[in-house]
């Protein structure tokens, strides 16, 4: 099985399954000397991690990092950096009624097909249990950006019919880690959380956006022709489970623009060029302009249902399939440090690239 591995210089490589003994991520490429605080490692990892509310999955994992090794004395040493989470409240007997069956929108047909044989505890590598590596070697990225001032955020802008109408940049973002959703409208969090609720309740499930923006990213980050910034954002988002669109600045909005009204116009400000409008999103002919990358996920409905819904078996025999264990009504409020993680993947991986990109750099005027 190839295709576990994304980044160039910064390569990141995930390993286990949702019921094996344990998942980790090695991330080779990581220059030495970065300062890695496992407490902010955590951090992220305890916003992903399940159990957390009563509106996600209430599977219990204290998903505790470790580090063993690529650090020494709390600094990387250039060595491939290789870090473990355990499975500690694995149930796989929750899965044995669907070892031959084929539930809808999951991944066991085409694995099936694909191997000859497929884990079908909890959907072994195609469970989103697998991004608790990527939220590892995310921290790591963040770490590294921090030391150029590039900070990331991300929050929930709409779960099922319920969109935040409002600019990020009118309200606090702050005020989506205070609520269950992580929507940073208190208002709208409170609706988004009820109606998961009520989803919850009658077994189905709902999507949502998760929208993201990232400040100080310097100019100059993104490789054409195929390695555009926005390509790779892209590709690492729809890489995420559930994901099923990836828009960037003005996204499919605009559609509905002329282009004397999308155009983003260059001025000198404050003795930086910068644009008067950020339709781009901060990106031009695929390389960061220096403006705020600004950019939404969409997240289908979580395929698993606790209610009946009919499929075939292995041999093409009709069964009824109802989901039995523990899963989110909702991913995305759990989604929030995963779309961050793969953000500054992407990021991290980029920059040291474009260090090496031209002789002499000067700085933009």
């Amino acid at each position: 099985m190839s295709g576990n591995t994304i980044g160039s210089l910064f390569r990141v490589t995930t390993f286990g399954e949702s019921h094996g003994e344990m998942l980790g991520v090695v991330v080779d490429g990581c220059p030495a000397g970065l300062k890695i605080d496992e407490a902010s490692l955590q951090k992220d990892l305890d916003r992903r991690r399940p159990g957390q509310s009563k509106i996600t999955t209430q599977r219990k994992e204290a998903d505790q990092v470790r580090i063993v090794s690529g650090v020494f004395e709390g600094m990387t040493t250039g060595m491939p950096i290789a870090a473990l989470i355990e499975n500690e409240d694995q149930r796989s007997k929750d899965y044995r009624h669907i070892s031959q069956s084929y539930r809808p929108s999951h991944a066991d047909f085409t694995y099936d097909q694909k191997y000859g044989h497929r884990d079908y505890r909890g959907g072994g590598r195609s469970s989103a249990r697998e991004t608790v590596a990527r939220v590892i070697a995310g921290g790591i990225a963040k770490a590294l950006l921090q030391e150029f001032g590039v900070s990331i955020r991300a929050f929930v802008s709409q779960v099922g019919p319920l969109e935040l109408k409002k600019n990020f940049r009118e309200l606090d973002l702050d005020v989506a880690e205070s609520n269950w959703v992580r929507c940073p409208d208190a208002t709208l969090a409170q609706q988004m959380i009820e109606a998961i609720e009520k989803v919850k309740a009658e077994g189905d499930t709902l999507g949502g956006v998760i929208s993201a923006v990232v400040t100080g990213c310097p100019v100059g980050l993104g490789e054409p022709v195929f390695d555009k910034l926005h390509a790779d954002l892209g590709k690492g988002m729809l890489s995420i489970n559930a994901v099923k669109g990836f828009e960037i600045g003005s996204g499919f909005q605009s559609t509905h623009l002329k282009g004397s009204e999308h155009n983003d116009l260059f001025v000198q400000a404050e003795g930086k060029i910068k644009t008067l409008t950020n339709h781009s999103g901060g990106i031009q002919g695929g390389i960061s302009n220096g403006m705020d990358l600004e950019f939404r996920v969409a997240f289908k409905p979580v395929a698993t249902l606790i209610m009946p819904q009919e499929s075939v078996d292995s041999s093409g025999k009709p069964v009824t399939i109802e989901g039995k264990g523990r899963h989110d009504p909702c991913v995305v409020p759990r989604a929030v440090p995963i779309v961050e993680a793969m953000t500054a993947i992407i990021l991290a991986d980029h920059l040291l690239r474009n260090r090496s990109s031209r002789l002499h750099v000067k700085d933009s005027p």
